[in-house]
């Protein structure tokens, strides 16, 4: 299988290239790609140096697969180029999420909407990713009527920048200096909670809110499902973190929630309150399980649900989800 990942150099280009790896994908040969700027880079991959190439040196190559991480507007530019020369494009920005041409894909949930013919398949948004898997069993017993979610995420889902600026505010904080570290964010982020992701819109909600409301809708198949959100960047990293509030059309046995989600595919039950037991983002960093605890009936409405999410963003959220969208094609063989 010969497989391309493009912004190989970034943070989840990077994650893809080790979640190969670990899952042991049958790379026959490797295509890094990254910006004009980077070509002639190297980048490693199963102990092996691979120096990066040009998209045009890429599609030149016919992978059978290109795994995308470089943004919206390379995407928008590149994709189809791939996709015209008979390349399979799986890609993690949010350019092709929502075009009703384009599968919007969380293997776990809607693989079978895939087939031979989709050479652009979009990769969901990270928050997305970890909030449907968990919701999906439950969604397929009770019927979900409404989700309000308030997230708490990574600085990793912004990029390295956003990393340095947090350890490099805290190096400072500690040394008793100004420092030297760049500013992925307007306002500081350590010691601080950030309530916007992504820019504005005109209904005051932000770009990353509304994805997880149309995105949630389009990979649970329902449009019916009315969804809220409010997204904040917190100062941690090693996932991103999800306080949900779900409201069924049937009654529901919370014995029987955590049954289901304890069968339910990357799901993992941590929920043991006596013993403080709860999914936290240190426990879910480098995982690819989706971690659901703090299950508790809404007590001031009917038929109403809390639960706590967590997950890697890096991982779950991005590169891992990628790579079985990937191994589902290549099992059923649509590549």
């Amino acid at each position: 299988m010969k497989v391309a990942v493009v912004g190989a150099t970034g943070l989840v280009g990077s994650k893809m290239l080790q979640v190969l790896s670990e899952r042991n994908f049958p790379v026959t040969e490797l295509l890094p790609v990254a910006s004009e700027k980077s070509v002639g880079k190297e980048v490693e991959f199963k102990g092996k140096k691979y120096k990066v190439v040009s998209a045009a040196d890429a599609i030149a190559a016919k992978p059978d697969v290109a795994l995308f991480s470089a943004g919206g507007t390379t995407s928008l530019s590149l994709a189809p180029r791939f996709a015209e020369a008979g390349i399979t494009v799986i890609d993690n920005s949010s350019a092709w999420r929502m075009d009703p041409t384009k599968k919007l894909v969380v293997p776990e949930i809607n693989a079978d909407v895939l087939s031979k013919e989709d050479k652009i398949i979009a990769n969901p948004n990270c928050s997305t990713t970890q909030m449907v898997v968990a919701l999906n069993p439950l969604h397929q017993k009770y019927k979900i009527k409404r989700i309000v979610v308030s997230t708490y995420q990574s600085v990793t889902g912004t990029g390295v920048k956003a990393v340095e600026q947090m350890f490099g505010e805290r190096n400072s904080a500690v040394k008793g200096d100004k420092g030297d570290y760049p500013m992925a964010y307007k306002y500081p982020i350590d010691l601080n909670v950030i309530p916007q992701i992504d820019m504005f819109l005109d209904n005051g909600y932000t770009k990353e809110e509304m994805k997880m409301v149309n995105e949630t809708r389009k990979i649970l198949r329902d449009d019916n499902i009315r969804v809220t959100a409010t997204t904040v960047r917190i100062p941690v990293v090693g996932g991103h973190s999800e306080s949900v509030n779900i409201e069924f059309e049937n009654d529901f046995d919370l014995e029987e929630v955590k049954a289901l989600l304890s069968s339910a595919p990357g799901v993992v039950v941590v929920d043991d309150p006596t013993n403080a037991q709860y999914p936290m983002p240190k426990d879910a960093h480098e995982r690819d399980e989706v971690f659901v605890g703090r299950l508790r009936r809404d007590e001031s409405q009917p038929n109403t649900l809390n639960m706590w999410i967590v997950s890697d963003n890096l991982r779950k959220g991005a590169a891992t989800n990628a790579v079985q969208i990937a191994e589902y094609l290549m099992g059923k063989k649509l590549l």
